[in-house]
């Protein structure tokens, strides 16, 4: 959400008090935008020197969530099985299967989908589960998310999971997962006789309870 501003422009004029939230355009990619206030919205600034507070009211324009791309990717795949971005600001892109595939209930399958990417150093892709199948059918990713490494050269397959109690089938076309990249830094590890001491200390599992 580049180019946020919240400015308040001081007048005389009581109706001349209306803080805004405006956001600048962007020139590439798929735009969304969505109204996320009403011109009637109370302002919680106080008011200013003969004014009211009923008087001080907030018009929040629309706002641009989706900036366009902002790292490029090298793609081989087959027509029609490219990674698609389903909707303007989606974090994951969807992969499908190119190949028919029965996962019995309790079983896992690694499945094709043709894809093979290049990205820059300093990037990973993550294979992560499509919340539909998984809520619907309890179809999920095994290893989630699966690790797709900045030198990894090979078609990504997916490790899918049926946690239901009946036989799934994985049809070539559906889309089976989504793959979101995400820069990562890499740990330089210094050797150390002993840690920083901090408040939780070797407390693990459970030690902060349920509520």
């Amino acid at each position: 959400m580049t180019g946020l501003t919240n400015s308040a422009r001081a007048d005389t004029n009581p109706q001349a008090l209306r803080p805004e939230i405006t956001a600048n355009p962007q020139p590439k990619g798929a735009r969304a935008s969505e109204t996320i206030g009403k011109l009637s919205a109370r302002a919680t600034s106080t008011p200013g020197p003969g004014q009211s507070r009923s008087s001080k009211r907030v018009a929040l324009t629309q706002i641009d969530y989706a900036v366009g791309v902002n790292v490029e990717i090298l793609l081989v795949a087959e027509p029609g099985f490219e990674p698609v971005y389903a909707q303007p600001g989606d974090a994951g892109a969807d992969l499908k299967s190119t190949e028919d595939v029965l996962i019995p209930s309790g079983s896992w399958k690694l499945v094709g989908t043709g894809v093979k990417v290049a990205m820059p150093d300093g990037y990973v892709g993550l294979v992560h589960p499509r919340s539909g199948l998984a809520a619907k059918q309890g179809i999920t990713v095994l290893n989630t998310p699966g690790t797709v490494d900045a030198g990894y050269r090979g078609e990504i397959k997916v490790n899918l999971f049926n946690a239901s109690g009946v036989d799934f089938q994985v049809n070539r076309g559906d889309r089976i997962a989504q793959l979101v990249f995400q820069k990562v830094e890499r740990a330089k590890f210094v050797s150390v006789t002993t840690l920083p001491e901090t408040a939780r200390g070797e407390a693990g599992f459970g030690s902060t309870g349920t509520r």
